[in-house]
């Protein structure tokens, strides 16, 4: 694993301060790119090398030397360009997280424990969970549908993406939604860069219907944080925010539903 993250490590370093210029804000680079570092380097490529960027994208930070070059109150990101094309792109630091102070609201645990004993990993228990306790339709107050997960799909200008899970939501005037669910275990941080294209794909392939992005992230205590997220001036902004703890139904406190009543 050591060699394979120090592999990565040169090859995005490399492939940075070739193009980088200091006081630039934005430039792109293609695929081949990694061939050409790898072979310059003597470094031997993954069989997958998407994977070197993905990497970046979402799941480990830069290398120290490209992080030395963001201002203050800044952070690259790498944003997909088109097909096998990609962007580094400094943008605001925004981190979402869940706030310490909010009421968790209890809902009676509708998971079924077959589900628990196999889900895979975080992400994919934490959709289920969702799914099967209907946080999507008490979040938002819709009737929604899962329509399907880990959809993988092309967007204009960014590429391929991949949707943790799709929804299509009704509300009372029968109104139509396309919702977008990025799930997020207890140490990944929601990202810029997943909901931009979240948002985005919704705009090309489903015009004239509203997106509403929300993030998922698992707590302690079988708490779900769920996030309603919009993008204001290329900024993911937190539109709305609750907690949900799922417990057994016989655990559920009376008093704290009627206070859930009178909110």
């Amino acid at each position: 694993m050591a060699d394979k993250s120090n592999r990565y490590q040169a090859l995005i370093s490399k492939i940075f301060f070739d193009r980088y210029v200091p006081g630039t804000a934005v430039f792109e680079f293609e695929r081949e790119a990694l061939e050409h570092s790898a072979a310059e380097l003597g470094i031997r490529l993954p069989k997958n090398l998407g994977d070197v960027i993905y990497s970046f994208r979402f799941r480990t930070a830069l290398p120290n030397d490209i992080l030395a070059t963001q201002p203050a109150g800044t952070e690259w990101i790498i944003e997909g360009a088109g097909k096998a094309a990609y962007r580094f792109k400094l943008v605001r630091i925004n981190r979402i997280v869940p706030r310490a102070d909010l009421v968790r609201i209890a809902i009676p645990d509708a998971t079924p424990e077959i589900i628990r004993a196999y889900a895979l990993d975080d992400e994919q228990a934490l959709l289920a969970i969702v799914r099967y306790n209907q946080l999507i339709d008490t979040f938002l107050g819709l009737t929604t549908y899962s329509l399907q997960n880990h959809l993988r799909t092309t967007v204009k200008g960014i590429g391929q993406i991949e949707i943790d899970e799709l929804y299509i939501g009704l509300d009372k005037r029968g109104c139509h939604y396309v919702i977008p669910v990025q799930a997020k275990g207890g140490k990944d941080q929601i990202g810029i860069v997943q909901t931009t294209q979240d948002i985005r794909f919704v705009e090309q392939k489903f015009p004239g219907l509203r997106a509403r992005a929300i993030a998922a992230q698992f707590m302690e205590d079988q708490v779900v944080a769920l996030f309603e997220l919009a993008l204001v001036d290329d900024e993911v902004r937190v539109v709305e925010e609750r907690h949900y703890r799922l417990v057994p139904a016989r655990d559920l406190d009376r008093e704290a539903i009627r206070t859930y009543r009178e909110g």
